[in-house]
């Protein structure tokens, strides 16, 4: 084949043209990712610095512990966000998702279920309900620390400060409902504009204090421990509130992935919080000790000019916005997830978006955050007291990621045992240290996200158990199929159309359809048994959802598969399946659904009390009717009886 000089221009310009085209692709990514993914660890600089001297436990603001304390903000976000997280938990997808139920799932699908993984899921489902205890208190303290920021302003709009903070999250929750896509295109260069001046405002104190640039050597955190042993302890309770949102990074790798979340933080947020940490240190250390004791109480409005510090208050809300928007959003997020895992009840899900199927609106979840979060606020009554029960859930999540991540290392990716186990020691050191530190706060309001992580627990696992307890026992009483089928099939008068009778389990006879068969004495020409299995990966692709069996004289045995992340959608399923006759019509279509009822049993189950949660539960689950979008005036609802 002969090639002119102009073809090999065409082909080098078109290679070009989408070399270009993928890198604005990564870009855009990129500005995405500071847009959502890095708010919460983003707002840390407004009271991360402050609380580690002016907190609970209070350390004076003096060369030693500046310089010790900067230098444990460092490495703490290299050790647990660059090289845990960024560099490791995130190789650690699940089809391209991430989280600690997305986790769960690849490691309960790699190991095919092994007896020891039990202990392993039950850490997972604990990790996840310490993350509503983490999304009720983010949205409390990073708003009501911005809004603080007045009282640098003006000391007299101190009693304003209550006010404004809850205005600002009522009303953040009040447009949930309608969606954030249009106030999502804003977020990317809000956030941008917000890492820029924390860098700009950093660099400006450093050039007057450039000295502060030795704090990044280790040696300063381990003079910080030599010197004051236990209160060096006590501050990594604080110090931690630096790297807080770091888990955020790998529950949304799966909007924006790897490559663009890991570029965004080396490349701009980790220097941007650097700059902005080591300029609030700078700025303290050329101040008199008098003076530097005020500065202290709130360093980082004062890092700007008098005349810059309104707007400065203003832009740190709106990035505190964002950040709680985004935890509001990963609560939803994680919530469908447990739901299609089996370990939430069915609940209302609203899609506000027709092009972006991961926005969502949960009505329950929602309010529930939103009283909760007004609670806090009004209870503790400022962001220090908050502090302290913050930190709590986060590094309980994080030590949970390292066991998860023990598992990945040993099980799934069978690294050296003498790498991987020194790699680990390092990782469950540094998470101990946070959190033993964090145990201390548990007077001090730390108990707080420990009891909405109990509670979300008991919730969590009770319908998980119960859910398996009622399948097994439908499963024990349910006759044999093929035994039904010849019985009843030619028995039975047959009457036009198609019958489907949801299941959720894919052996025997559905309870609805022998109700049916006994109340009204017909068979439908064609019977679909249908059951509704949700998949350990996030995505199923089409051509492989549905499974069909025929069994003969019009009755056919379907299972429509469906990934965790993914909505179900039987009518739409239905439309598209062949093999089993005559195209599905919706208007010639009934579909039969078994609602049950619970009775107390005497064989062993589960405790009385957790029985009698999981039957209320059971009740105010959303009718399978609307999660499966079936149409309303096409099911029929039949009841029954279970013990558990």
């Amino acid at each position: 084949m002969t090639v002119t000089p102009s073809g090999e221009a065409e082909t080098y310009e078109s290679n070009a043209s989408h070399q270009h085209s993928r890198e604005q692709g990564i870009l855009k990514l990129c500005a995405g990712a500071i847009g959502i993914v890095f708010g919460d660890i983003g707002t840390s600089p407004i009271y991360a610095f402050r609380e580690t001297f002016a907190g609970h436990h209070p350390l004076d603001p003096d060369a030693l512990h500046i310089y010790g304390v900067l230098s444990l903000v460092f490495w703490s976000m290299m050790l647990v966000v660059t090289i845990k997280y960024v560099s490791i938990i995130m190789r650690a997808d699940n089809r391209g998702e991430g989280g600690s139920l997305a986790l769960l799932a690849l490691i309960n699908r790699t190991t095919g279920g092994k007896r020891w993984t039990a202990p392993i899921v039950l850490l997972g489902v604990f990790a996840t309900a310490l993350f509503y205890g983490d999304s009720m208190i983010t949205p409390a303290i990073s708003v009501l620390s911005a809004v603080e920021g007045l009282t640098v302003v003006e000391a007299s709009f101190d009693p304003w400060v209550l006010p404004i903070a809850i205005g600002i999250l009522a009303g953040l929750f009040a447009i949930q409902s309608r969606g954030t896509a249009k106030v999502g295109a804003l977020f990317g260069p809000i956030m941008l504009t917000y890492f820029a001046v924390l860098a700009g405002l950093g660099v400006w104190h450093i050039a007057d204090n450039p000295s502060i640039l030795y704090a990044l050597n280790p040696w300063y955190a381990v003079q910080f421990f030599l010197s004051d042993g236990f209160m060096a302890f006590l501050a990594l309770g604080s110090v931690v509130l630096a790297v807080t949102g770091a888990e955020a990074l790998y529950a949304d790798m799966g909007h924006f992935g790897r490559k663009p979340i890991g570029l965004s933080w080396l490349c701009f947020v980790l220097p941007a919080l650097m700059l902005n940490y080591l300029g609030q240190g700078a700025m303290i250390l050329s101040q008199a000790p008098e003076v530097a004791a005020q500065t202290i109480k709130n360093p980082f409005f004062l890092l700007a000019p008098q005349e810059l510090r309104l707007p400065l208050v203003i832009l740190a809300t709106m990035a505190t916005v964002i950040a709680s928007q985004a935890v509001i959003s990963g609560a939803f997020s994680v919530t469908q997830q447990a739901i299609q895992l089996g370990f939430i009840p069915r609940l209302r899900i609203t899609h506000t978006s027709a092009s972006a199927a991961g926005q969502i609106y949960i009505p329950v979840i929602n309010w529930a955050l939103m009283w909760m979060v007004m609670l806090l606020v009004v209870t503790f009554q400022s962001s220090s007291n908050l502090a302290a029960a913050y930190g709590i859930a986060v590094t309980g999540a994080m030590l949970i990621d390292t066991c998860l991540l023990a598992v990945v290392l040993f099980s799934l990716w069978k690294w050296n045992k003498a790498i991987a186990g020194v790699l680990l020691a390092v990782f469950f050191f540094v998470d101990l240290a946070y959190f033993g530190a964090n145990l201390t706060k548990v007077p001090d309001g730390g108990w707080f996200p420990l009891l909405v992580g109990c509670i979300a627990f008991t919730l969590l696992t009770t319908w998980a158990k119960g859910r398996k307890l009622m399948i097994e026992r439908m499963r024990e009483a349910a006759m044999p199929i093929k035994i039904f089928i010849s019985s009843a099939a030619n028995s039975a008068t047959r009457v036009p159309g198609t019958a489907v009778f949801m299941t959720s389990t894919p052996d025997g006879v559905p309870h609805a359809l022998l109700h049916n068969l006994k109340h009204n004495k017909v068979l439908h020409e064609r019977v679909i048994l249908l059951t509704v299995k949700i998949a350990d990966e996030p995505f199923i692709k089409q051509e492989t959802r549905c499974m069909l069996d025929d069994l003969g004289n019009g009755f056919h045995r379907l299972i429509i598969r469906y990934g965790f992340m993914q909505e179900p959608d039987v009518p739409a399923a239905l439309m598209r399946l062949t093999g089993c006759g005559p195209e599905f019509k919706m208007m010639d279509t009934s579909f039969f659904l078994a609602r049950q009822t619970l009775l107390p049993a005497s064989r062993p189950g589960m405790a009385v009390w957790r029985e009698k949660l999981f039957a209320w539960m059971l009740r105010n689950a959303e009718s399978a009717m609307e999660f499966f979008r079936l149409p309303t005036n096409r099911v029929v609802e039949l009841g029954s009886q279970v013990e558990i």
